[in-house]
């Protein structure tokens, strides 16, 4: 009795994989090859602002941004975590970080999962306060 209950209850997590999987496929957000341009602007901790122009082949952001040595930051279980942006780098200690937008509104995606099409905006702010 218990081999069948076990054998049962691998199978529903193989199927569970599966639907997960297909889930994810249909659901991931949409890249877009070939040439594109997009900008960036930056936002200093002193409210400066810097705008950047990209044209590139890249399918996301994190690609542009770090070929092009505008960010860089620690590889983490999430993805890229963006400490230093056009050489400021945020500090723990006033708890800065680095606040990606695209046209003001806040993206849900870190920059190296975050993709790309032509005449995209974006924003990198560095923001005091967790």
């Amino acid at each position: 009795m218990k081999k069948k209950q076990t054998t049962i209850l691998a199978a529903v997590l193989v199927v569970l994989c599966v639907f997960a999987g297909i889930l994810y496929l249909n659901f991931k957000p949409e890249t877009t090859a070939g040439s594109k341009e997009i900008s960036v602007k930056v936002i200093h901790a002193d409210q400066s602002e810097k705008d950047f122009t990209y044209h590139t082949d890249a399918e996301y952001l994190g690609e542009v941004l770090l070929d092009e040595k505008l960010v860089d930051g620690e590889d983490s279980e999430y993805g890229l975590f963006v400490t230093t942006v056009d050489g400021e780098t945020a500090d723990d200690s006033k708890q800065q970080w680095w606040c990606l937008t695209k046209d003001g509104e806040t993206v849900n995606t870190g920059v190296d999962q975050t993709p790309i099409a032509d005449g995209e905006h974006y924003e990198l702010t560095l923001v005091e306060g967790y």
